[in-house]
């Protein structure tokens, strides 16, 4: 039995891959009427915060994993060490807690912007400064989809956030031109799989499309970036789908014939991530059943792509009082979309679901997704 904390789409989506594999899954969900409560039958509502109801969700339990990182330490440190626990306490500190995140992963040499840790908003003032203006200001922990993010062009517009609580993080605001997600697998034993890196495109702060593999990246950055994804999840002991998202830098070459290409990380998530959305009908093996077979230390599937192009884009909010009244529109506008809902009701930019298309040409696939969306937002 593999138990996940966590009620939202994941969940839900990782328990399709747990029927066809005849594996039990147990969820704790905050509402039973929720994404997850939805379809899971054995799943209580509780707080990933409350230790006994991780406790009571674990009893019995083969292995403990997430479908997101905001259950505490302390939570975790509770548990029975007989229990099983992947992505590990040690490991999932690093997805939690953006400070000790880029302490760690600048101590292994992997290229991230630079950063600096805020203690006063003198110390934001200074690496402005420093860096040039304007910045990133992050919360270290907590934060998702953009929030505990702010561009400061000064240290003034970040006092609130230094009146609440610290430290803060600070980053360089990155010139970059895309944005990159690899996606990995690893298991207790060490084996590792990654799938094709990822372009995704960003609005607002909130993953809108994912195209794989990414489109115009040198095949030798590509390599680089899978590189430093297995790298990371070797050093840091990731068990389970790792993500790493990443800035695409392109530069003039020093001799002035073109652009040179390379990465530097912005994010970890330690579970099945909303960039690899994509891989249950474009790959072999699907980031879901990856994640399960990973947790269980189960030899991992073949992350092979089973199309040239897969695009995956998200339903963010509608019009329709339920995007299933846009089915039919869905399917007329593109009969290979695939299309997941995920059982949430309406509010404006929430994500509500995602459509796939895989095909031979990227534009065409990308149309065809971008239409079914249209239709499920009842445009």
């Amino acid at each position: 039995m593999v138990a996940v904390v966590g009620g939202g789409q994941l969940a839900r989506m990782m328990q399709e891959s747990a029927i066809a594999l005849g594996i039990h899954l147990r969820a704790l969900v905050e509402a039973d009427d929720g994404s997850t409560g939805q379809v899971v039958v054995d799943s209580t509502v509780g707080e990933a915060s409350d230790a006994s109801a991780v406790r009571g969700l674990s009893e019995g339990a083969d292995v403990l994993t997430f479908e997101h990182e905001h259950v505490p330490q302390d939570v975790l440190a509770a548990l029975s060490p007989d229990l099983a626990v992947n992505p590990p306490a040690g490991a999932l500190l690093y997805a939690q807690d953006k400070l000790a995140m880029r302490e760690r992963l600048g101590a292994l040499g992997i290229p991230c912007p630079r950063w600096a840790r805020l203690d006063t908003p003198q110390d934001l003032q200074h690496f402005g400064d420093e860096v040039g203006w304007p910045v990133i200001v992050k919360t270290p922990v907590g934060g998702y989809d953009g929030h505990g993010v702010r561009v400061v062009h000064s240290a003034e517009e970040a006092h609130d956030w230094f009146a609440r609580s610290t430290p803060l993080l600070a980053e360089e605001k990155v010139a970059f031109t895309g944005e990159l997600a690899a996606l990995l697998a690893r298991r207790p034993s060490g084996e590792v799989r990654s799938w094709p890196v990822a372009r995704t495109i960003q609005r607002d702060g909130v993953c809108a499309e994912v195209e794989a593999p990414a489109p115009g990246l040198d095949p030798e950055v590509a390599r680089q970036a899978r590189e430093i994804g297995e790298r990371i999840a070797r050093e840091l002991g990731v068990t389970g789908v790792l993500a790493v998202e990443m800035f695409l830098v392109e530069e003039p070459r020093a001799d002035g014939q073109g652009r040179t290409q390379r990465v530097l990380v912005n994010e970890l998530a330690m579970r099945p991530h909303n960039s690899g959305h994509w891989t249950i009908e474009g790959a072999v093996t699907s980031q879901f059943e990856q994640h399960l077979r990973a947790v269980l230390d189960l030899p991992l599937g073949d992350p092979t792509p089973r199309a040239p192009w897969s695009v995956m884009v998200n339903l963010l909010g509608s019009e329709l009082a339920d995007p299933t009244l846009g089915l039919a529109g869905a399917f007329s506008a593109s009969p290979d979309a695939r299309v997941h809902l995920y059982g949430k009701s309406v509010r404006p930019g929430r994500k509500l679901g995602h459509v796939t298309v895989c095909g031979p040409d990227l534009a065409a696939a990308r149309a065809q997704a971008e239409a079914a969306v249209a239709a499920l937002r009842g445009e």
